[in-house]
């Protein structure tokens, strides 16, 4: 139902852009604002930017704060610039604290400290327990919307505590239990209070074999930490072992999304932010200087083939087959990136298993660069009826699939050795090491057997 109205209103807004009948105008807003939170920034995301204005001015002020912490940072930030601090305040009201502090940390520091003052004093503590930790964190990611209880006391009287509760937090499985210093020792779960005997205690109940998680771990491990565990949500501490809040699935579930985007679009170059309706002037430049970096890279690759130009000029066949021995060996480079990548990605490399992974990439390597040398050079013997030549693009073969198995393995584990992103930077550097090589491999060969 919600793709069908989110048609209905893109069909109703492009005519409005030629139009000024307040009763559509009217029409498209109930509409708009009948839409879950969700919707209507899938919908404002997929608009081009005159009609995201549009959308946007539509919204209800009370629903700004739910569409907002669903939309990209890009339209956080172009949204957030036009509103005052009291109009920011206003909209954060009811929002998670990790939500809100999202939004904080792209503001000026003298908006965000007017929007702070403009909070009443117990919202305020609540943000500002949640601020200090950087997005990508634990305790950037965590809320403090938690329910907490004593070991001491019984199953009955937890249940009475909860009864005076209006509701409870979303996504609670577990209550927290904390010491009188606000420790974590342990977590009630929901299903355990529910069928136990109400006068036992809650110390006899609880489960103490769940760890807590750190502030300062980065959000790709909790992310882990929640897929192998199977979990609903998470305590948080601080270095002291004192409750800071908690962590839940939902937003387990975006840094998850998030680190498959940025590994999908760092293969090009891109920011996973990338808006999909940017303007021209913003979308240019950021590809821009990754078109430079591959130009750069391409000279380097010509300057080779450059070297061997009276090879090629004597034989023509050369500049036939040349992109044969370049592109094999990409794309088996890029294979063994692909793989190597995704297993830091998920933390299954470690130290002790780097070498076998090494070991097997060559392995493999060596054996399709055999099969392929073979393939290939078959075909050119009979294309160009030179054996010679057939033999140049067979050992060519060969050498550049064991050098793209060998740098599409190691690569990757030096960059994240030494703190760059290998989605971003390992794609540009293999496909150099491999044109090169591919080149001046087949090229050297023929120069020395055409000699």
């Amino acid at each position: 139902m919600s793709s069908k109205l989110s048609h209905v209103a893109h069909e109703k807004l492009e005519s409005l852009l030629n139009s000024s009948d307040s009763s559509r105008i009217a029409d498209v807003s109930s509409m708009l604002n009948d839409m879950p939170p969700a919707d209507v920034a899938h919908l404002i995301e997929s608009s081009t930017p005159k009609l995201r204005q549009l959308l946007w001015q539509l919204v209800d002020t009370e629903l700004e704060g739910e569409v907002i912490g669903e939309l990209s940072e890009d339209l956080q930030s172009q949204f957030l610039a036009e509103m005052d601090a009291s109009e920011v305040a206003s909209m954060t009201e009811g929002m998670a604290d990790d939500d809100i502090a999202d939004i904080l940390q792209q503001l000026p520091g003298a908006v965000t400290q007017e929007v702070l003052a403009s909070m009443d004093q117990q919202d305020r503590a609540r943000i500002e327990r949640v601020l200090p930790y950087a997005e990508d964190t634990a305790g950037g990611l965590m809320t403090t919307d938690a329910i907490t209880i004593r070991a001491r006391v019984t199953l009955d009287v937890v249940l009475r505590y909860l009864r005076r509760h209006s509701e409870i937090p979303p996504m609670t499985d577990n209550l927290i239990v904390v010491n009188t210093q606000d420790q974590y020792i342990g977590l009630l779960p929901l299903r355990t209070l529910l069928v136990s005997d109400p006068s036992a205690s809650v110390r006899e109940m609880m489960v103490t074999d769940v760890s807590a998680i750190p502030a300062e771990m980065t959000d790709t491990e909790v992310a882990r930490l929640f897929e192998r565990n199977d979990w609903v949500s998470a305590p948080v501490i601080d270095t002291e072992g004192k409750l800071l809040g908690r962590i839940t699935i939902d937003d387990v579930v975006d840094v998850i999304r998030e680190d498959a985007d940025h590994s999908f679009m760092s293969m090009a170059g891109l920011d996973e932010e990338q808006d999909t309706f940017a303007p021209v002037f913003k979308t240019t430049p950021r590809r821009a200087l990754w078109l430079g970096i591959n130009l750069i890279t391409a000279f380097i690759a010509a300057g080779v083939i450059n070297l061997f130009q009276d090879t090629i000029e004597k034989v023509v066949a050369l500049a036939v087959l040349m992109p044969i021995v370049a592109s094999m060996g990409g794309i088996a480079g890029t294979q063994t990136l692909t793989v190597i990548v995704r297993g830091i990605a998920v933390g299954q490399i470690s130290r002790n298993n780097q070498s076998w992974l090494v070991n097997r990439e060559l392995a493999v390597g060596v054996l399709n660069g055999l099969l392929w040398a073979a393939v290939v050079g078959i075909v050119a013997s009979v294309w160009f009826n030179d054996w010679t030549l057939s033999l140049v693009i067979a050992i060519a073969l060969v050498i550049n699939l064991i050098t793209a198995s060998l740098v599409g393995a190691l690569l990757p584990l030096f960059l994240n050795r030494i703190g760059i992103d290998p989605a971003l930077a390992g794609g540009v550097i293999l496909t150099t090491v491999t044109d090169v090589v591919g080149f001046l491999s087949f090229l050297g060969l023929a120069t020395f057997f055409y000699a």
